[in-house]
């Protein structure tokens, strides 16, 4: 178990608190910045955890496939946070979880077929956007509204072009097997 891994487990156990930080009076006022903190920190940790695994060579199977995982049960869980306190429409996370079943299923059968489908820039540019878009709308912060809803809709565009430039690149992955 490395760094990297122990990084990537982390995330996956600061979900729960950040959900219920979201979604729990807990603290009478404070949750929504302990919320953001815990978001923020687990979003470092996915950048840092792919860092170090490639710097120092730590690179595992299980890092291969929970990373990507506790990636998108991170970002799942904040956007379905964010439908149920009504600060994102439910069709906009719609797209955005369907973007990533349709990707995974894709990277599943190119793993399949040998073949390593390399993260785009397109991709890592929805990311980015999604990340900030889930921060400013964790703050609700209303002198800020217009440039969460710009941001939301960057976010949007992102993944729709990011899924089809994806698809586009990739498309001899769908052929028949070797």
């Amino acid at each position: 178990m490395n760094l990297p891994n122990k990084l990537t487990i982390l995330r996956v156990v600061m979900i729960p608190f950040f959900v219920a930080f979201m979604l729990l009076p807990v603290t009478g006022g404070a949750d929504k910045w302990i919320a953001l903190a815990l978001f923020i920190v687990a979003s470092l940790t996915d950048m840092l955890d792919g860092h170090i695994a490639r710097k120092y060579h730590l690179v595992t199977n299980f890092g291969k496939f929970m990373d990507p995982l506790a990636d998108k049960l991170l970002v799942c869980s904040a956007l379905i946070c964010l439908v149920d306190l009504k600060r994102i429409p439910s069709w906009i996370v719609i797209v955005i979880i369907a973007r990533e079943f349709i990707i995974s299923g894709f990277r599943l059968i190119a793993s399949d077929n040998g073949v390593v489908i390399a993260a785009s820039y397109w991709g890592k540019f929805k990311t980015t956007f999604q990340m900030v878009m889930i921060c400013l709308m964790i703050a609700n912060l209303e002198p800020l509204a217009f440039v969460t809803k710009l941001v939301m809709w960057a976010a949007l565009l992102l993944t729709v072009i990011s899924l089809v430039d994806y698809l586009v690149k990739n498309k001899s992955v769908m052929g028949e097997g070797k």
